[in-house]
C-alpha cells in the first residue's frame, strides 16, 4: 500500500513480507449494538475469481444477527463507504 492505494508486486515473498509487517491495513473498526464488531481491512489478495475489478478490501461482521456477513471492495474509498453501510444495517436491525 502506498497511502490508500494498493501497489502490485510481482513476488509472493515480497507481498508476504509487507503483509506481515504492515501497519496500514485497517480501513475502519467499530464495536456497536451489544458488542457486534465491524472490521474493514485491506486483504491484499484479489478475491475476485471471475470477471471484473480486483476485490482487495473486506468488511466482516462478528457477532449479532449479521455474524459472518462480509462484503468486498476494489478501493479504499469503496471500503470506507461499505463499512458505513454495514454499520447502518446493523443499527437498523438493533432498533
Amino acid at each position: 500500500m502506498n497511502g490508500k492505494q494498493p501497489v502490485p508486486v510481482s513476488e509472493t515473498g515480497e507481498w508476504g513480507q509487507w503483509f506481515e509487517n504492515a501497519d496500514n491495513r485497517r480501513v475502519a473498526f467499530d464495536t456497536v449494538a451489544g458488542g457486534v464488531q465491524v472490521s474493514t481491512v485491506f486483504i491484499g489478495l484479489d478475491h475476485n475469481f471471475g470477471d471484473g475489478p480486483p476485490l482487495l478490501f473486506e468488511t466482516l461482521v462478528t457477532g449479532g444477527a449479521l455474524d459472518g456477513e462480509m462484503e468486498r471492495y476494489s478501493t479504499w474509498d469503496e471500503a470506507e463507504r461499505g463499512h458505513q453501510a454495514m454499520l447502518e444495517r446493523i443499527r437498523g436491525i438493533a432498533e
